[in-house]
């Protein structure tokens, strides 16, 4: 597939393929556990199903619309939107977001028959700031980096889990059948989460994060992935703690059916990196590639429209 990158871009803007095409793309493998790895997660996963999420619901302006408050793990509140539907609720969604925060509910996901929480992870805006913790996405993707049990990244797993667990609180006759959908930020730890949480029955990743850290580490970026990046060169030890939340690794034990939209060209967020979380899925999946990621381009309301068709109908299968 040929794209006229130069002249959506501009000749002057880096290569954010990285030099990769789709054959090259879909041959990235994913790295091998560490040791303990699914120790660790269990762990986490079994703390935080062991929270109280005290969900608390507010009505919003919007008919159908809630504002939601729940606790994760360490006593941290978070807010974000519930969507109730007419009628009875035959499915649940858990909607992640990117580095930008959640300021509102994503717009385009009122499904039918569909409850949907738009959660909030600690730290960032609006709804999940938490003193102590950067909100600036630079800064927020080292805090605690210095070894496992203190990354700030395995708070934000355990707000998904922590999130599902308010959702199915707050339903009267919570739906056997829930899934996950998140992009960028969202989808790396959506991948992270998922292969832990039997309560998921699919997800959806769209131009995922933190897949494949050794190959991200060699690929500078405009995305978090940069202070990443910078931060290893002078700290090279923390290289094991990422081993744990590496995205691609976490993806080879997901058995559910999964939905991957990554980018072929994408800035923030290293294309090898995205496909790296697709390529390393064992079971069913489904792959829906975009020209481009993290940036405006011409066409892009029609791919948009392509990416939440697709996302719907894998939502509601």
């Amino acid at each position: 597939m040929t794209l006229p990158y130069d002249d959506w871009f501009g000749p002057d803007a880096f290569d954010a393929t990285y030099g990769y095409d789709l054959d090259a793309l879909l041959a990235v493998g994913a790295p091998d556990e560490p040791p303990g790895f699914a120790e660790f997660w269990t762990s986490l996963y079994a703390r935080a199903l062991a929270v109280d999420t005290a969900p608390v619901v507010r009505p919003a302006a919007e008919p159908g619309w809630h504002d939601v408050e729940f606790t994760s793990l360490d006593g941290v509140r978070l807010g974000g939107w519930l969507w109730l539907p007419p009628g009875d609720v035959e499915r649940a969604v858990v909607v992640g977001h990117g580095y930008g925060g959640r300021a509102q509910p994503d717009p385009g996901l009122d499904l039918p028959g569909t409850a949907v929480l738009f959660a909030a992870s600690r730290g960032l805006p609006e709804r999940g700031l938490v003193p102590g913790i950067p909100s600036v996405s630079g800064e927020h993707v080292l805090h605690g980096i210095e070894s496992a049990a203190t990354y700030v990244h395995g708070g934000c797993v355990a707000d998904v889990w922590c999130a599902a667990s308010a959702l199915l609180a707050l339903l009267p006759s919570p739906p056997s059948r829930v899934a996950y959908a998140g992009g960028s930020f969202g989808g790396g730890i959506g991948a992270l989460a998922l292969p832990w949480d039997e309560r998921f029955d699919r997800g959806a990743l769209t131009v995922p994060s933190f897949g494949h850290h050794d190959l991200r580490l060699t690929m500078p970026c405009t995305g978090s992935g940069e202070a990443v990046r910078l931060h290893v060169a002078r700290h090279p030890e923390v290289r094991e703690v990422l081993r744990y939340f590496d995205a691609a690794t976490a993806a080879r034990r997901l058995r559910i059916p999964m939905l991957v939209v990554p980018a072929l060209w994408d800035p923030s967020v290293p294309p090898p990196g995205q496909f790296a979380v697709h390529n390393a899925i064992p079971g069913e999946k489904e792959l829906v590639v975009l020209p481009a990621g993290h940036a405006e381009y011409p066409g892009q309301d029609a791919e948009d429209e392509r990416r939440g068709a697709a996302l719907r109908t894998f939502l509601l299968s």
